[in-house]
């Protein structure tokens, strides 16, 4: 049992320490970001900068250990919502730093983003573990 939970702890530190980067990326260089928001929402600072907010909260939901198991929980529904842009990327063939990507990088992408939705689901299984004894 300690070995799961020193698990969980481990791939929350590291998911959240990567959403914490991120997220800050966002503020740092919004405009690397913004060709990826979809140009049917408009505003891609905005959108940009809301999702860095969204990031930062999830890095730190993730790393606290009081709040770890629900962002566990945020940090999987974020990586959905936010998949619509790196979908949008792939569709469109939209260019970041100035190229594109073959597909086989954009199914690279995706595959990290459903092992990171189960890593986040994982460690969401700690509020399971700790309500039933």
């Amino acid at each position: 049992m300690e070995l799961l939970v020193l698990g969980r702890t481990m791939m929350a530190l590291a998911l959240g320490g990567a959403f914490l980067w991120i997220g800050v990326q966002h503020f740092v260089d919004p405009v690397w970001f913004e060709p990826i928001v979809p140009k049917v929402l408009g505003a891609p600072r905005f959108w940009v900068l809301a999702s860095g907010v969204a990031e930062v909260a999830v890095g730190l939901a993730l790393i606290l250990p009081a709040t770890r198991a629900y962002g566990g929980f945020a940090c999987a529904v974020l990586l959905v919502v936010l998949y619509w842009a790196n979908l949008y990327m792939w569709v469109e063939n939209v260019p970041l730093d100035g190229k594109t990507y073959a597909n086989v990088w954009h199914v690279v992408r995706m595959l990290i983003q459903l092992a990171a939705i189960a890593a986040s689901l994982f460690i969401a299984g700690e509020l399971r573990s700790t309500s039933n004894g």
